[in-house]
């Protein structure tokens, strides 16, 4: 059972052989890691489920590390005498990932590339280890996955501690915002302190169904590193009454640094946060989908009878008619839980009409996008979809002439070219929109490159 659970960060310099000195500038976060030191020693867990977002990350797969055991040291910081060694709850791992597969979650122990511990799990161990050391360790890494996902794979850790009645307690390592301050690692941006704070009274409340609606956009911009760790650490806390205790929070380096204790005592229903959002979800999709208009309806037929038959449909009848008398670029984008899930558009036109070419990139969109598997026929009830029709595409001569919100934008050098279209959550400059338009047609971010403009109507 889980009885216990800490979110940690995991900054090198607050051991004192790579510090030397300066951790003392994070004195509250040091004597908060030996107050959940102290507080692991009192719960005698037998198994730490460690989350870290330095271990192996892949893009739809959660690895959870093999073996008998492993060993690390801060050698690459400066402190190669500083070593951890932990030995793997391998009864534990293996039940996880059999629940994991009956569940559907792609959670495992293949794609091993390093055995050696990172630092998001040693600097924890570091801490905890001087306070007790009667434990075995599961070590998991995050994945690219949605945040709810994220959770799913939490619910499936308190399940295999419940059937192995192993007194379990887990951390979440995780830095806040890398971006606080502008002589900081990373510089600064506003999402950066607004995350930390939001961040901040989510766990020292325990309100954990908050995380889930957080976008990935704003935890990108804000630099966070332990976002999934956190919500991974919620889900293992489903349906759990929890006492919470906010321990500390610093941030002197540009980067956050927050703890936060949970004890668990017994159960509550009512904390089914998970259910709670995709409650949620349905109810604005269900929104979303009775205010669609003719195009976005027209694309949403498409995919769903594609999906459910593999049959393209014709343009129906009692479509506006502009959609059957003009001809225009168009770009058909699908979103899954704020993520994108598809997008496929032409630039110019390459049908006989607009609703023809909504039916066309509709299909390429949800079955061949090549950075993202086929939509799958109970992912349809999820999808967020947006028809984009191209305006005229005018050629201009500097980026002054661009606007973010306005126009979208083409960039061409010889037979590449990279779009980018207008308005996107996340570029706010036009030195982001030319960069990310050159990073799609495979262009350096220092090449030159032809440039053009236009606008879109854009349908939701």
């Amino acid at each position: 059972m889980i009885i216990g659970a800490f979110m940690v960060p995991h900054p090198p310099l607050i051991i004192p052989d790579i510090g030397r000195g300066e951790e003392q500038k994070i004195g509250r976060t040091v004597e908060a890691y030996q107050e959940v030191g102290r507080r692991i020693a009192d719960m005698r867990p037998e198994t730490i489920i460690l989350i870290s977002p330095h271990q192996k990350m892949y893009a739809d797969y959660f690895h959870i590390s093999p073996g008998a055991g492993a060993n690390g040291d801060f050698g690459q910081f400066g402190a190669g005498r500083v070593r951890i060694e932990a030995v793997y709850d391998a009864e534990f791992r293996e039940n996880l990932c059999k629940i994991a597969e009956a569940g559907e979650l792609p959670a495992g122990t293949a794609g091993e590339r390093d055995k050696r511990l990172d630092h998001g799990t040693m600097v924890p161990l570091y801490f905890i280890n001087q306070y007790w050391s009667g434990y075995r360790l599961v070590r998991i890494g995050l994945s690219g996955l949605p945040f709810s996902v994220h959770y799913e794979l939490g619910q499936r850790i308190r399940e295999t501690a419940q059937v192995l009645n192993r007194r379990t307690v887990l951390i979440a390592s995780g830095d806040l915002s890398h971006r606080l301050k502008e002589d900081g690692p990373y510089g600064y941006r506003e999402e950066g302190p607004s995350y930390d704070s939001r961040i901040m009274d989510v766990m020292g409340s325990a309100d954990f169904g908050k995380l889930l609606d957080f976008s990935e956009d704003f935890c990108e911009r804000a630099g966070e590193c332990g976002h999934r760790s956190f919500v991974m650490m919620a889900g293992a806390l489903d349906r759990r009454r929890v006492s919470s205790s906010r321990l500390s929070y610093e941030g002197p380096f540009g980067v956050g640094y927050g703890i936060c204790s949970y004890e668990v005592l017994g159960r509550n229903l009512q904390r089914n946060f998970l259910d709670q959002y995709r409650k949620k979800e349905q109810e604005r999709l269900a929104r979303l989908k009775e205010n669609e208009d003719a195009y976005v309806r027209l694309a949403r037929k498409t995919i769903e009878e594609y999906i459910r038959t593999g049959r393209k449909i014709q343009p129906p009848r009692q479509l506006p008619k502009e959609m059957y008398g003009s001809r225009a670029g168009v770009f058909v984008s699908i979103k899954k839980e704020g993520r994108l899930r598809g997008c496929i558009g032409t630039i110019r036109p390459a049908h006989a009409s607009v609703a023809g070419e909504i039916i066309e990139n509709a299909v390429s969109a949800t079955a061949k996008d090549p950075r993202f598997s086929p939509v799958e026929p109970e992912e349809l009830a999820q999808l967020e979809i947006s028809v984009d029709v191209l305006g005229e595409i005018e050629e201009i001569h500097s980026p002054e002439q661009l606007d973010v919100k306005q126009y979208g934008v083409i960039v061409t050098r010889g037979f590449r070219q990279g779009l980018l279209l207008p308005n996107l959550e996340g570029i706010d400059t036009v030195e982001e929109q030319i960069a990310v338009a050159k990073q799609k047609a495979g262009m350096k971010p220092e090449e030159e490159a032809g440039l053009a403009r236009f606008k879109v109507n854009r349908h939701r």
